[in-house]
This record gives C-alpha cells, structure tokens and sequence, in this order.
C-alpha cells in the first residue's frame, strides 16, 4: 500500500485526502424508568475523534461491548451523534437534506457480521443483489443483469450462472459473504464498513474473505473500517488500529507499531489471546486483566480501565481521564504511564 511512503500526520494519519472525520463523536442512549422518566445515559460512544483517509483501511479493535457496534452504525447514519460531528467527503451528515443523505447511502457499503441473518431467505441471489439497484434507479434490467454478474465475478461466485437462481439456504457460509460483500459493493461504494465480516465463518474461510476484501479494496482504492475483536486478522487487511475501550479509543498507530509496540495496558491483554503470529511483546501479561468490561451507563471515573489495569497509578489513574500522548510519531496512546508535557497532544 501507498501508505508507508508519504508523510505522516500528528494524529498518526498519512498525508492523503480524508474521506471521513468523526469530531468528538457522542453517542448516548437516554434509559427511562416506567412511571420515574429518565435513569441515565448508556455512553455508547464518549468522545471519539479520528480520520479515515482516502484509499485506507483502518481497524477498529475491543471487547465486546466497548462501543463499536454503536461507533459503525452511527457512521451509516442509522444514529444521530448526541454530540460532535461525522464528516464524509467534505459534508457533515448532520446538514444532509434526504436527497443528499440517500446519496451517501449509495457511497457507504456495509458488510454485515452474520451473513445468513443479513440476507432475506425468500429472494433469489440475483434478485437480492438487483434490489440496490432498482432502489437506485437502474430500469433497464439488462444493465442491471451485467452489473449483477460483474459484481458476482468480483466476489469469486463463479461459474455466475450456477449461483443466480440459488437461494441463501442453498449456499455456504463463505459463499453467503461473498453475496453480501457483492451487494456492499454493487453500487460502486467510496467507503466500505466490515462490522466482524468473519467472525460467523469457519477459520479455513476466513482468510480467503479478509484477502477478497482486500484486493476488492486495492482494485477499487475503497476506505474501509473493519471492526473487529481479533487482534490476529488485522495484519491481513488494515493499516491502522484503533483500539476501543468503553466508549473511548485509547490508542491509535500503524499495525506494525501496535502489534511490535503496545503501549496501553489493555492493548498488551488483547494481544495475551491473540495468535497473530507476528505480534511481539504478546506474552506481556500471562492472563488477561480480572473482571468484565465497565457499564456504559455508569463507567469508572478517571481512566476507565482502572479498576482492571495492574500498572494503574494510585490517585491518578482513578480520578482523571488521561489526555493523548505520542510516545511515538503517530502512535497514540491515552494512558497516564506515558505523561510527558513534550509528547502530549492536546
């Protein structure tokens, strides 16, 4: 990839056109008690800010329940931000009129988690993958055929024939994918979302979908966000991670650089289950930290992996969320361990 060649950006970016910025992106969910109104907020998302540039693939990594289901549907604007802004191309999906807003539907692909659940059992392959673009505006049915049969190419369902009239049933869980990468992909995206494209498919698929998505990537220079637990596919597919922590990245860098060189504690225990073969500095913790993630409606106060954490500095740690530190040129990291006034990003 391009990437390695250009300039690094502060925030630990390249130097190329962003297609997509979240500005300190708020995602809340009011909880009301029957007969009591309003109990809390779950802080689904609490203050996420990054770039995705043009032609870049970028992972988003956690637990489950750390937020990034929330972070990926608001960015296919199926959530309104309760604070900050999501920027596509220039233009905030917050001033889109419905004209605009079914535009960016078009330009946005979404490849879902659970491939048999995502696709409707009472249509055909060609027909569910027809549908966007009948919904586009495609009448001519011979065109929509070509671009039916292109897109199936694309995704390896070859011979075409053999898979059009087939149902979802009739198809196997790596072939289901490839259908939904296909629909993902027929209306000609700029950005592709892969919320845990493989999480649902056997171990001996899961390669080959991973390097699908990313030739279809390279071929078309798509942006892409793959989220995902699994700190071991990443090095197939991304060149950036941003690992996610109750609602909060808490570091960000190049694959290499969180993979050799982890700096936030509980990136050091994600990568104590992982078997990315490569990943050095994995054996850091001989378990993984006690407890479960934190409730979104009432997180700890200070850093929120405190109350996990075996390094967490006493009066500090628990009382002040930390601010991001750069340790290393476009390696970030929100953790107290690495305060330094000269390396801090404000």
């Amino acid at each position: 990839m391009e990437a390695a060649s250009l300039a690094k950006k502060a925030d630990g970016a390249v130097d190329r056109d962003v297609l997509l910025s979240i500005d300190d992106l708020h995602i809340w969910f009011e909880l009301k008690r029957f007969g009591f109104g309003h109990a809390g907020y779950v802080k689904a998302v609490d203050g996420v800010t990054f770039d995705v540039l043009k032609g870049e693939t970028i992972a988003v990594v956690g637990e489950s329940g750390c937020g990034k289901s929330s972070l990926m549907k608001a960015i296919l604007a199926l959530h309104k931000p309760t604070k900050g802004s999501i920027t596509f191309d220039g233009k905030k999906l917050s001033e889109l009129d419905d004209k605009a807003m079914r535009q960016y539907h078009f330009e946005v692909g979404y490849v879902q988690q659970d491939p048999y659940g995502a696709l409707p059992p009472f249509m055909s392959v060609q027909r569910i993958l027809e549908e966007p673009l009948i919904v586009g505006g495609v009448k001519d049915k011979q065109e929509r055929l070509d671009r039916v049969c292109k897109a199936m190419e694309e995704v390896k369902l070859t011979p075409v024939n053999d898979f059009l009239s087939k149902y979802p049933h009739m198809l196997s869980g790596g072939q289901q994918q490839r259908v939904v990468i296909a629909r993902a992909m027929i209306m000609n995206p700029k950005f592709l979302v892969a919320d845990e494209p493989v999480s649902m498919l056997d171990a001996s698929v899961r390669v080959e979908i991973l390097k699908l998505l990313r030739n279809l990537q390279e071929e078309h220079h798509l942006s892409v966000i793959y989220i995902t637990h699994d700190l071991s596919t990443v090095s197939y597919f991304s060149e950036r991670i941003f690992v996610m922590y109750a609602g909060n990245l808490v570091e960000k860098g190049s694959v290499r650089q969180i993979l050799d060189n982890p700096y936030h504690p509980y990136t050091k225990a994600l990568l104590t289950g992982t078997s990315e073969p490569d990943a050095k500095n994995a054996e850091t913790y001989k378990e993984l930290p006690p407890g479960e993630p934190p409730s979104l409606v009432n997180p700890p106060s200070g850093c929120h992996f405190h109350p996990r954490c075996p390094v967490a500095i006493k009066g500090l740690c628990e009382v002040t969320y930390p601010p991001e530190f750069e340790p290393e040129p476009g390696h970030l990291v929100s953790c107290w361990l690495y305060q330094d006034k000269d390396n801090v990003k404000r």
